[in-house]
């Protein structure tokens, strides 16, 4: 009798372990499936060092999740559960807390994207790049753009930095992105650089990337790019001045109140290309792909005089004549 009374309360004792640890399993399970409690996407940072003990104190005093009581627990039972990785995370109003935990073990962190435009100039790209909060900027990175400055042609980042969507994750040194920008430019320039016209009139791939800005300031049509290359190389052929605007305006630089005056074409700078002869001394602007592809591979025209329309587009002329006649037309309105 003794026996069997024994036997029944271990059977009891193992019957109420049972249960309890299928409630346990049972409630640990809703805890992982609950959804969040945002109604918007919301970044979470989770500093180098800190424990996923008080990254889920963190989740429930911002009231993304209700309790962690649960959560604690379950990290306690399975400790591969609680190696959260440092980083910034953007968590969503459809995620469950399972979710949520998988991402911190993963370390995808929250990619940020920042469209650098063709066009634009190094100081306007530079201010864009700062005005973003999740770069950072220090003394290793002035060090670094100063090294790269110093070692370019003209000493100068003008034109040196590929347009493009770039992304990166929370925390990355600026300098990461303009390294980035600057070899996806230089590997586009030597590429094109070996499949350009044999006849265009550049001793290097710099003087193409020169030409390259000057188009890409010139023109937002497309479809003209290779045929303002054309009267652009056609005039360096024949000893004649560029005589482009884009190039007097950068030459006064930011003082230059929108409005390009007489005295401006006549005022020498090394970029007045009213002044001077040739190509001005470095890029005016950061180029696009299609802007050096027109550069290296011009329309084959006799074109020497362009104006523009007043819609974007231009009217080019072959004759000082002609182009008189476009000038009083789409300008002078005569």
């Amino acid at each position: 009798m003794k026996l069997k009374s024994i036997l029944k309360f271990l059977f009891l004792m193992l019957l109420l372990f049972c249960l309890a640890l299928g409630g346990l399993y049972y409630y640990l399970n809703l805890q992982v499936r609950q959804s969040l409690l945002i109604t918007s996407p919301q970044l979470l940072k989770i500093e180098k060092g800190t424990s996923a003990r008080k990254v889920l104190v963190k989740l429930e005093q911002q009231h993304i999740i209700n309790n962690v009581t649960g959560l604690k627990i379950l990290l306690k039972l399975k400790p591969q559960l609680a190696r959260f990785k440092a980083g910034t995370y953007e968590l969503s109003p459809d995620m469950q807390v399972q979710q949520v935990l998988d991402l911190f073990i993963s370390g995808k962190e929250k990619l940020f994207s920042i469209s650098l435009v063709e066009g634009l100039q190094w100081r306007e790209w530079y201010q864009q790049l700062k005005s973003q909060e999740h770069l950072i900027f220090d003394d290793l990175t002035e060090q670094g753009i100063a090294a790269l400055i110093s070692d370019l042609p003209g000493n100068s980042m003008e034109g040196w930095l590929l347009p493009d969507t770039y992304h990166f994750a929370s925390g990355t040194n600026a300098f990461t992105l303009i390294s980035l920008a600057h070899q996806g430019m230089r590997q586009y320039l030597e590429a094109q650089w070996q499949v350009r016209a044999l006849d265009v009139p550049y001793a290097e791939p710099y003087a193409g990337l020169i030409m390259a800005s000057i188009i890409e300031k010139e023109t937002g049509v497309p479809s003209e790019r290779p045929h303002i290359a054309g009267v652009f190389v056609n005039r360096l052929n024949l000893n004649m001045r560029l005589q482009t605007d884009p190039t007097v305006i950068y030459g006064i630089g930011p003082d230059f109140d929108g409005d390009i005056k007489r005295k401006d074409l006549k005022t020498p700078t090394p970029y007045n290309t009213y002044v001077i002869k040739g190509l001005p001394p470095t890029p005016i602007a950061m180029p696009g792909k299609l802007s050096i592809e027109a550069a290296f591979n011009p329309l084959v025209t006799n074109d020497l005089y362009f104006v523009a329309r007043g819609d974007g587009s231009h009217q080019f002329s072959e004759t000082l004549q002609q182009h008189n006649q476009a000038v009083k037309h789409y300008i002078l309105k005569k």
